[in-house]
Formats: C-alpha cells, sequence, structure tokens
C-alpha cells in the first residue's frame, strides 16, 4: 500500500518504521524538510521535500502532526485529500494536557469538516508511539480502534493496522473519534499520573469477534 505520513515525529517515525517493516510504500513528509529526511533515514521510508509532494500519489495519508498544527495542514493540503483515505492519528490536547481541547467534536470531525472529499477515518491515536511502532505485549496484539463514515476507507485502515500487529476493531461511525480521543487522553494521562513509560496500550479482554 502507499502511504503518506505528514508528521516526521514521535508518532510519524513509529508509524513509518511499522509500515516499512510490513512492507509498505511509505513517503514522509514535516514541516523541516530536514526532519522528514532523518526520519526516512531512520525508518526506511522515502522522503518528501514538502507536505503537498508526499501526498498524490498515496493510498492513504496519515495526519500525525500536533494538533495545534492540524488545521493549516489540512487547508495546506486542501483539494490534493479529496477522495484519499485520510487517518487522523492525532489527539485534540489541551497545552498543559488537562483535558481535550474540542468539546461536542473530535478533531477528526474536523478534519472531515475541512476537506469534505476526503474519506476521514480516526486510528492508531488511542496507542502511544512505543506501541505503534510495537503493537505486541507479551506476544498479545493490542487492539487498534477505528472509525469513519466509509466503510471500504474503514475496511483499508483496519488491514493497514492488521498488517503491522494490531488487532483492528471496528470502532464505529466517525463520531466515535470523540470516544476514540478521550480514550487517549486516559492512557496519556495515567502516564503522567503514574509516573509510568509510556508502554501501556488498550486491549479488550473476552471475545471481540462474532
Amino acid at each position: 500500500m502507499k502511504i503518506a505520513i505528514i508528521g516526521a515525529g514521535n508518532v510519524g517515525k513509529a508509524l513509518s518504521g511499522s509500515f516499512v517493516r510490513a512492507g509498505h510504500d511509505v513517503t514522509i513528509s514535516s514541516q523541516h524538510p530536514d526532519n522528514a529526511r532523518a526520519a526516512a533515514a531512520e525508518t526506511g521510508a522515502k522522503a518528501a521535500a514538502t507536505n503537498a509532494e508526499a501526498v498524490p500519489s498515496a493510498e492513504v495519508v496519515v495526519l500525525a502532526v500536533p494538533y495545534g498544527a492540524l488545521a493549516d495542514v489540512v487547508d495546506e493540503l486542501g483539494d490534493a485529500l479529496t477522495g484519499k483515505v485520510v487517518v487522523d492519528a492525532t489527539n485534540p490536547l489541551r497545552p498543559d494536557y488537562q483535558g481535550l481541547a474540542v468539546e461536542g467534536t473530535s478533531a477528526a470531525e474536523q478534519v472531515q469538516a475541512r476537506v469534505k472529499g476526503a474519506k476521514v477515518v480516526k486510528a492508531f491515536n488511542t496507542a502511544l508511539a512505543a506501541r505503534q511502532a510495537d503493537p505486541l505485549v507479551d506476544g498479545t496484539p493490542l487492539d487498534a480502534f477505528v472509525a469513519g463514515d466509509d466503510e471500504q476507507a474503514k475496511a483499508t485502515v483496519m488491514e493497514l493496522a492488521r498488517s503491522i500487529g494490531f488487532h483492528p476493531i471496528d470502532a464505529g461511525p466517525l463520531e466515535l473519534a470523540r470516544a476514540l480521543e478521550a480514550l487517549a487522553l486516559l492512557n496519556i494521562m495515567l502516564q503522567i499520573r503514574n509516573n509510568w513509560t509510556w508502554q501501556t496500550g488498550w486491549k479488550l479482554v473476552g471475545p471481540t469477534s462474532a
């Protein structure tokens, strides 16, 4: 699968490495081209000189930028995202991490509102970067919750999650991104409050298939 990752921070690098190891064709970009080149060298991906350059040939575009930069990045890419499967892996955290910066909506829904022709899917945001790089814990795959309104786009992202070692779960329509972002916030707050090692992930216990 041809994947463009917008963002070369911890999340972008973790997902880039996992996708490359799974055999996907990955291009990574950043607001700062040097960061993209460094991330590409570290993970085996290709680096794009600009965000716009990364997108045209991609089947899936992963947004892995800080929430504060999300609107500008989406507006920059604009119509280039039309028809694309766009994975929102961000979490809309307040600057002090003491809650979410959105109310009555989600970052993913905001992305969809800005690019109505894109097929926006919320995914990978509930996993910390360490677990995006390695979704197995004691041999057990962590769950990857996937929410979106386009069923085919969701199926594509679920297969992508499965290919890198997650157990994908269809979480429902894009509105459920609100719950997934809250779930991510809980994990992040647990790390901070308990001085944990940023290694934990979510796993439903019990049958998760019909």
